[in-house]
């Protein structure tokens, strides 16, 4: 599967953007999905993760009432919706595929159970 990530730009503070992750190879609800990003220097963090319905989501605290992840199954899409973004969002977001079929939904803050990478789409938001 690939996963082609896209959406990302450069927004003053305060502002919003809405990323898409569109999937092709294989149907988009056999994979769990996930958001991380990486800002310079920085190591790769978990953004937040969508199960495969779109019934369960998980946020990190930095971005949770900020950030929301949907999926449309039928579009073989993933969205992450970014609002009231801050400076310290600027990273470049990646979108993932999970196989794993963890009943722990913590499983999937982690980068390990993850399988397929999109190419990363830069988020820089300006004071």
């Amino acid at each position: 599967v690939q996963l082609q990530a896209s959406g990302g730009g450069s927004v003053q503070a305060g502002g919003s953007l809405k990323l898409s992750c569109v999937a092709s190879g294989r149907t988009a609800s056999s994979y769990y999905m996930g958001w991380f990003r990486q800002a310079p220097g920085k190591a790769r963090e978990f953004v937040g993760s969508i199960s495969w319905g779109g019934r369960s989501t998980d946020y990190a605290d930095s971005v949770k009432g900020r950030f929301t992840i949907s999926r449309d199954n039928a579009k073989n899409t993933t969205y992450l919706q970014m609002n009231s973004l801050k400076p310290e969002d600027t990273a470049v977001y990646y979108c993932a595929g999970s196989n794993f079929q963890g009943l722990d939904r913590n499983y999937y803050y982690t980068e390990d159970v993850y399988d397929y990478w999109g190419q990363g789409t830069q988020v820089t938001v300006s004071s």
